[in-house]
């Protein structure tokens, strides 16, 4: 029985640095599709990201049994995981850790799949660190509670919640330093 691509550890290091690429230019949209040979972009960070040492919530029933014990993450709450796998169509329904101020590094990574990165009818305008002046996105399949729900976890910075958006081959990457404004759309 072959093992899938995603699962391989030269794959996972090819994803792994797109990941420092997304974080380190927030809302640059980065393609993963070719490495992870036809496995949605989601699955694949979680594939590079997850150890025994992870916590990890599906508050969504996102990801598949058979996926649990190949990730070796520990189920958590979503209020107590270091990482909580979405659906951006639904509203979340939970507040993630946001860290404390002696430990603002537990602050969650939200992995939320959205419909499309770069196409869309919501588009946002995105300044912060790693953005010259202001980067745009567009998006779809991301329900505006997001945008509102993060805007108050990042309130107390440097407390906070990270963003990783994905759609079915790209990621980018929304820190809590990110500053998102709506300027089109609604859903």
């Amino acid at each position: 029985m072959e093992t899938e691509s995603i699962w391989r550890a030269d794959v996972q290091q090819r994803v792994f640095r797109e990941l420092l690429e997304a974080f380190s230019r927030p809302g640059d949209i980065r393609e993963i599709g070719d490495c992870a040979d036809g496995a949605v972009a989601q699955r694949a960070v979680l594939a590079t990201l997850m150890d025994g040492e992870m916590t990890l919530a599906d508050p969504y029933g996102r990801i598949a049994p058979a996926d649990w014990p190949l990730l070796q993450a520990k189920p958590c709450a979503s209020e107590h995981a270091r990482y909580v796998a979405a659906d951006g169509n639904r509203a979340p329904d939970f507040v993630p850790a946001l860290g404390s101020l002696e430990s603002p590094e537990f602050g969650a990574t939200l992995l939320i799949e959205v419909g499309n990165l770069g196409q869309g009818d919501t588009s946002l305008e995105l300044t912060g660190p790693g953005i010259n002046g202001q980067r745009q996105l567009c998006l779809a399949g991301l329900h505006p509670d997001w945008l509102t729900r993060r805007a108050d976890w990042v309130g107390s910075f440097p407390l906070g919640v990270d963003l990783l958006l994905t759609d079915a081959r790209h990621i980018v990457a929304l820190p809590r330093t990110t500053r998102i404004s709506v300027s089109g759309g609604g859903r």
